[in-house]
């Protein structure tokens, strides 16, 4: 462990966070560390993480350490005990709607994909081909508006829920279900396995299921059990997930769906912009020669990654560590 400049604010960041390099380095002493390597003894003395969803920011990672300040550079903040840090006065912050766009052209490929839509009706605006389809959209947050937007733009008839917002469309009855909540517990209104066994035995027997929200929301088992048909981003028990539900997805991917170089490029300057503020660090900003090249997006990006992902399952979390921005 390195030892401690006390003049200078002690930062851990995840190393698979763009974009941070070298721009701290004057007012903090920094350590960019791999997901793994955020233990009890290297948090200790910190006074900052900037971390993703594979940092657990929980008592037993923070109990007796310096830190007051906790950055994710996501939208979903289930990987941290909000209940401690509030308890220990220690400040978190997420970045809402960072990647809403980059979820919504991942769910838009995704049906494009799966209806096997051809290139002329694909840059169409909207089509009469879609009007055939019905799509519900569980989750009207940042992502789940862009994509009911998207999906209406297109032509579908589509059908919101979400009752927090009092949105309360029958779902079940559609032909494609996307969910996009936060995964939740004790809360009014529950995520952690919303899509069960109780609702998909209301759902259509072909309703094509999608889950690029959190991996809890979708029981994977009763998913499985439903026969229906899904594409899947989001895992439970990520990284080391179920063989068969992937052998079973008709596109399945590495928790990449909001992986964009806009998207990551909004969650550092999220992260940057608020660790300033708290700590009194002049506003420091993200150069934009630091963006990296863009990976592959056209036709059928989606199935090469579910390619890749179904013959190398026990990579999955290489393969998103390596994935190109899109």
């Amino acid at each position: 462990m390195k030892i401690r400049k006390t003049a200078f604010v002690r930062i851990l960041i995840d190393k698979y966070i763009p974009f941070l390099q070298g721009i701290l380095d004057r007012f903090a002493e920094v350590c960019f560390l791999e997901p793994d390597e955020f233990t009890p003894a290297m948090v200790h003395d910190a006074d900052a993480l900037i971390v993703r969803t594979r940092t657990q920011c929980f008592p037993d990672l923070l109990k007796g350490s310096s830190v007051q300040f906790i950055a994710t550079a996501t939208i979903g903040t289930d990987h941290i005990d909000k209940d401690y840090c509030r308890a220990h006065k220690i400040k978190v912050v997420s970045c809402p709607g960072c990647n809403s766009q980059a979820v919504c052209d991942y769910v838009e490929e995704a049906i494009m994909e799966t209806l096997n839509v051809s290139a002329d009706i694909r840059e169409l605006p909207s089509s009469p081909f879609f009007g055939q389809f019905s799509l519900g959209v569980v989750g009207a947050g940042h992502v789940g508006k862009k994509v009911a937007r998207m999906a209406m733009n297109r032509g579908f008839h589509v059908v919101i829920n979400d009752p927090p917002l009092n949105l309360n469309g029958n779902v079940c009855g559609c032909d494609i279900i996307t969910f996009h909540t936060p995964l939740t517990r004790k809360t009014e209104y529950p995520t952690y396995h919303l899509c069960n066994e109780k609702f998909l035995s209301k759902c259509r027997a072909d309703a094509l299921i999608i889950n690029a929200a959190r991996g809890g929301v979708v029981d994977e088992q009763a998913l499985l059990k439903s026969g229906n048909p899904f594409i899947i981003d989001t895992w439970e028990n990520e990284p080391n997930i179920n063989h068969k539900v992937l052998d079973s997805a008709l596109l399945a991917s590495f928790h990449i769906a909001g992986y964009s170089r806009n998207g990551k490029l909004n969650a550092s300057r999220t992260c940057l912009h608020e660790l300033c503020e708290h700590f009194g660090l002049p506003k420091l900003k993200i150069r934009q020669s630091t963006l990296p090249e863009a990976g592959d997006s056209d036709y059928g990006w989606i199935k090469r990654i579910s390619d890749k992902l179904k013959a190398n399952p026990q990579s999955f979390e290489t393969l998103r560590k390596e994935y190109k921005l899109r």
